[in-house]
């Protein structure tokens, strides 16, 4: 099956095509039907599997169908329970509304509310929130619900460890109750069931592919370094071990261009992948990744989607990704066609927590190796991630003066799946990335 064969309107198929992809992945397969035919959905897919563009490209398509007249109305609202899944999810939402006049809007607590409820009175069309956030400016009167034509609960099993139960409990009172409803999980547990069975009306159930075990050929290991001190340790890796093809990975895109600049300067061939990149020069930096040009390819989760490289001997985890699946879905990218693969985590005091819940997620420990002259400092107290990358030094402003990462997607962007454009399907050959 082809995206052209699934009935999306044409400024869409031309925003995947924009993408490189022309084959959908399983869960985009199955659930792209069954929105587009205006059913409830009840969908299992981790992270990792396409989920993302499998609401949004349908999502898109019902806009462009029925196109309304008059002031914007919120006509989708889709519930995140984290600010980086916001801004993923919003991401996607432009990168396939691209061709089409729809404006969007992600929102979450952690910054100033002044500028979204500007936005707000803008009119948009799609909202992208977290719960307590959205429920902020529904006290505040600042958001009007009552147009809302599709609602969607992503990653529902995470807000529900969260927390969130009696939020989205309210947030649901809030909008229309006809509507179309889409929930999507990555276990359809007994609370699952029962949050399902109180809104969604005769659902379909899809379900996709576990993505939770590493592959057997690739060694996993981890060094322990200060976050300031992890730029000086990744040039000596490659230096030091010769390595002549790695793919690193950065929590965000202006991470991973600091990252780029500093391995040049460091007289290491570099480039860097990301959602800000035009199409022509992510495809330019990939074809001298691949061959040899190019020594270090750094990238967000959302950009390396697209990155198939069967013989890839190094992977290297930079800052490690917010949501555990993810880990899994990078280090992939090595150990393939039967050929041995190194994957090494770069870890300080601030992830401890992120490399504890991949451990549990792999059912194992990963082996600690010290390297010389970089052992961590014991009195370096961790500080939160979510608002920074080590990719920038500590304080640094990210373009459009947001400190670096924020909700951007991990990546800000991680693709449709997860690099700010969600994976969407398998690429075109000569054409795989994101």
């Amino acid at each position: 099956m082809k995206f052209t064969e699934l009935g999306l309107v044409p400024e869409i198929l031309r925003s995947i095509a924009d993408q490189g992809y022309e084959t959908p992945t399983p869960i985009q397969a199955q659930a792209i039907p069954v929105v587009l035919a205006g059913r409830d959905l009840m969908a299992c897919a981790q992270t990792g599997t396409g989920k993302t563009a499998g609401f949004t490209l349908p999502i898109l398509n019902r806009l462009a169908a029925s196109r309304l007249t008059g002031p914007r109305k919120i006509r989708v609202l889709i519930l995140t329970p984290t600010r980086e899944l916001a801004a993923q999810v919003e991401e996607s939402v432009r990168t396939y509304g691209a061709h089409l006049p729809f404006k969007s809007l992600v929102m979450f607590g952690g910054v100033g509310m002044n500028p979204q409820i500007s936005a707000l009175r803008g009119g948009i069309d799609i909202l992208v929130a977290t719960p307590g956030r959205l429920l902020d400016h529904a006290q505040q009167r600042n958001v009007d619900l009552s147009g809302v034509e599709v609602l969607v609960l992503d990653e529902a099993d995470r807000m529900l460890d969260m927390g969130f139960i009696h939020d989205i409990k309210r947030v649901i009172k809030l909008v229309p109750k006809t509507r179309q409803n889409l929930l999507f999980s990555a276990t359809f547990s007994d609370e699952i069931r029962t949050l399902a069975g109180s809104f969604l009306v005769e659902p379909e159930y899809v379900e996709s592919e576990r993505r939770n075990t590493a592959p057997d050929l690739v060694r996993q290991y981890v060094h322990k370094v200060d976050r300031e001190r992890k730029r000086d340790l990744l040039v000596d890796l490659i230096r030091d071990n010769g390595w002549y093809q790695v793919l690193v990975f950065t929590r965000t895109k202006w991470g991973a261009n600091g990252l780029a600049d500093k391995l040049l300067k460091a007289g290491i061939e570099a480039d860097a992948i990301h959602g800000n990149k035009s199409q022509n020069a992510r495809t330019r930096a990939l074809a001298n990744f691949k061959s040899g040009k190019l020594h270090v390819l750094v990238a967000t989760d959302i950009a390396a989607r697209g990155i198939d490289i069967n013989e890839l001997p190094h992977v290297v985890n930079f800052e490690l990704p917010n949501v555990a699946e993810d880990y899994v879905h990078r280090i992939g990218r090595t150990g393939r066609a039967g050929t041995e693969g190194s994957a090494v985590s770069l870890v300080c005091v601030d992830e401890n927590k992120l490399l504890h819940d991949i451990e549990r997620l792999l059912k194992k420990q990963i082996e600690v190796v010290a390297y010389p002259d970089y052992a961590p400092d014991p009195s370096i107290r961790a500080e939160p991630i979510l608002m920074r990358s080590a990719g920038t030094r500590a304080g640094q402003r990210s373009p459009g003066g947001r400190p670096g990462s924020g909700g951007q997607r991990g990546n800000s962007p991680r693709a449709p799946s997860g690099t700010g454009k969600p994976a969407v399907g398998s690429h075109r050959s000569g054409s795989r990335h994101h």
